[in-house]
């Protein structure tokens, strides 16, 4: 219990310090909206790399040499637990967006911190402003922002982290429609930092690794009609594979 108030403590002093900083961004965004999500971006990374030294998470990190560096990228991973989100904004190079469900948006200071950091707010209920949500996270790619989703659209609780949900497909438009290439994720053991003993965060060792880039114009035809079957089964892969 003492790691989770430690934790509570740290972010308290993160909220007072947003009610400073959040100002001051606000103000940078309106002569420099690109300065002001690099320094979001920093900030919050530093902030996430706290609250994994008070949680005592050790990360083991395979294949990060095989992400692309010439473009942005569709990041595509498992979703097990809380942990998830901070583990891999402290890994992935460059601006990197995540796109998450519509209710955050309502969650006061985060949501400032999540759109100077390009994060998406996706409606799950309403197909058109789904649409739009998509068509934006597009254009951010095409301007070099990669952007991060867990296809399965919640956490998959099963004893095993292979135990993964079915991958919608429509989030893999932000890869079809933008031409950048999708980075498969194999996350390990998040569901141990916090999750599976809820209210503590335990000392956990997490393993996350990235895949080879998938290249949709170089996929079968089959393949590509069902990019999101076709990714999960890659990370699956990858998770049976650290299991033998």
């Amino acid at each position: 219990m003492i790691r989770f108030i430690m934790i509570i403590i740290f972010l308290v002093f993160f909220v007072l310090y947003s009610l400073i900083a959040l100002p001051i961004l606000a103000l940078i965004g309106k002569f420099n909206p690109i300065t002001r999500n690099k320094i979001a971006f920093r900030a919050v990374i530093n902030t996430f790399r706290g609250i994994l030294f008070f949680a005592g998470t050790k990360i083991t990190v395979i294949g990060k040499e095989r992400i692309p560096k010439d473009s942005a990228v569709l990041y595509i991973g498992n979703h097990r637990g809380f942990f998830d989100i901070i583990i891999l904004y402290t890994l992935v190079p460059g601006l990197t967006g995540f796109v998450a469900k519509q209710e955050i948006k309502k969650v006061p200071i985060l949501n400032l911190w999540m759109v100077y950091m390009n994060c998406l707010f996706l409606n799950r209920n309403d197909v058109r402003e789904g649409l739009k949500t998509i068509l934006e996270g597009i254009e951010k790619m095409k301007d070099g922002i990669s952007m991060c989703i867990f296809p399965e659209g919640t956490r998959s609780r099963g004893e095993s982290e292979v135990d993964m949900l079915p991958f919608k497909e429509g989030s893999f438009k932000l890869a079809e429609k933008s031409g950048c290439p999708i980075v498969p994720i194999a996350l390990r053991n998040t569901a141990n930092c916090f999750e599976k003993q809820f209210p503590k965060v335990r000392k956990t060792h997490v393993t996350v690794e990235f895949g080879e880039p998938i290249y949709m114009n170089e996929l079968e035809k089959e393949d590509k009609k069902f990019i999101g079957a076709y990714t999960r089964d890659k990370i699956i892969d990858m998770l049976k594979a650290e299991q033998e």
